[in-house]
């Protein structure tokens, strides 16, 4: 009976897949840990350690001391074995940070694009900048994620709707690709907030949430079963545009114009909300986080509509509140929102607000690309 001789060598592939993602998360381990995590022997982890380290992607880290023998080595994944890129575009500012395959964050830099008509132009100068900081070649890093404001068609790629970048049009992926390599995404930049608050944040193991952001303008990522729903051409979160009593509704939204949500509880109704109770703030975040309850309770009545809507759709357990005017109303707004919702549906999710620290958008994106670029290094093993 003849055997396969792949079998082999994929086992060995799977087997270091697991041992480097164990590495990752509870190294650095020595090789009689990582024998016990992995189910292996002590003479096939040693050989799966001494074939990991010729790659280049472990090395030994230190030794822990035992008994009354040696002490035994630690070993661990090379920081620099691999690197990423995580973008995020606005209309008049472009943020690069690079981090090493363990995730660690080793530059990041905040750049005004000089010609924003051109983005390819303006990434590629950006990226190069960030590099040339962090003392990395542009040729390392192995995935690049850029998170942009409008929508992304899940088939190809490329930005579809974008209102406020106007210049990321169908055809700039492709020349991106060019420039950079494959492995550059495009990703909607709610959704890699999503990815972020799953990581890290406030839904950090929970695999059906959604995630409402609220700032200048108004969105949804939404997990449902550990994996982002973008829907079928991309659409999946665009929450502004939802109808809302009181509203007018768009006559034709392929012209510019405010969606009837987004009418409801962007910055110019909530700075309006403001005049009318006598609420001062420099900018609406301040408003937010400086009123008084029956402010809030008017603003936690307007998200909640669309949380309600939300919710009686995809019944998600929780929601979590982001954006500026999300976080700026803190835990005080979502306790609102989330009683406000319990009156409205039959459900009640739990409402809370994101625990991401720093720029979520950034962070989601280097989430998205550290899984790229470990799915290509880890999967090449043998």
């Amino acid at each position: 009976m003849s055997r396969d001789p792949g079998v082999p060598r994929l086992l060995r592939r799977l087997n270091d897949r697991a041992a480097l993602e164990l590495l990752l998360g509870d190294g650095p381990l020595t090789r009689a840990e990582l024998g016990a995590r992995t189910g292996l022997s002590k003479v096939t982890a040693g050989q799966l350690l001494a074939r990991l380290e010729e790659r280049g992607l472990v090395e030994v880290a230190g030794e822990r001391a035992g008994g009354r023998g040696p002490h035994a080595a630690l070993y661990a994944v090379v920081p620099s074995s691999a690197y990423v890129a995580g973008l995020e575009v606005l209309p008049d500012s472009l943020t690069v940070a690079v981090a090493d395959i363990t995730g660690r964050v080793v530059v990041e830099v905040t750049l005004n694009p000089a010609d924003g008509r051109d983005p390819v132009k303006a990434v590629h100068a950006a990226v190069q900048r960030a590099c040339d900081t962090a003392n990395v070649s542009l040729s390392r890093l192995r995935a690049f994620v850029i998170g942009t404001r409008g929508v992304v068609d899940p088939l190809t790629g490329d930005v579809r709707i974008s209102v406020d970048l106007p210049s990321w049009h169908v055809g700039v992926l492709a020349s991106l690709r060019e420039t950079l390599g494959a492995s550059v995404t495009i990703e909607n930049d709610v959704n890699l907030v999503a990815l972020a608050e799953h990581r890290y944040g406030a839904a950090a193991g929970v695999d059906d949430f959604v995630l409402v952001w609220a700032g200048v303008g108004q969105g949804l990522g939404v997990m449902l079963g550990g994996r982002l729903h973008r829907g079928i051409s991309g659409g999946a979160g665009e929450i502004g545009w939802l109808p809302v009593p009181g509203q007018p509704l768009p006559s034709d939204v392929r012209r510019p114009q405010t969606g009837s949500f987004q009418r409801l509880v962007g910055h110019d109704a909530l700075r309006g909300l403001a005049e009318e109770r006598g609420v001062a703030g420099a900018t609406v975040p301040d408003l937010v986080r400086g009123g008084g309850d029956d402010y809030l309770d008017a603003v936690a009545a307007r998200l909640a509509l669309g949380v309600a809507a939300v919710t009686v759709v995809l019944d998600p357990g929780l929601i979590v509140l982001s954006g500026d005017i999300g976080r700026a109303g803190g835990e005080r707004l979502a306790a609102k929102v989330e009683e406000a919702v319990a009156r409205m549906c039959p459900s009640r999710p739990s409402v809370v607000v994101s625990r991401v620290a720093g720029n979520p958008v950034l962070r989601g994106a280097l989430v998205a690309a550290l899984e790229q670029a470990r799915e290509q290094v880890f999967s090449d093993t043998v």
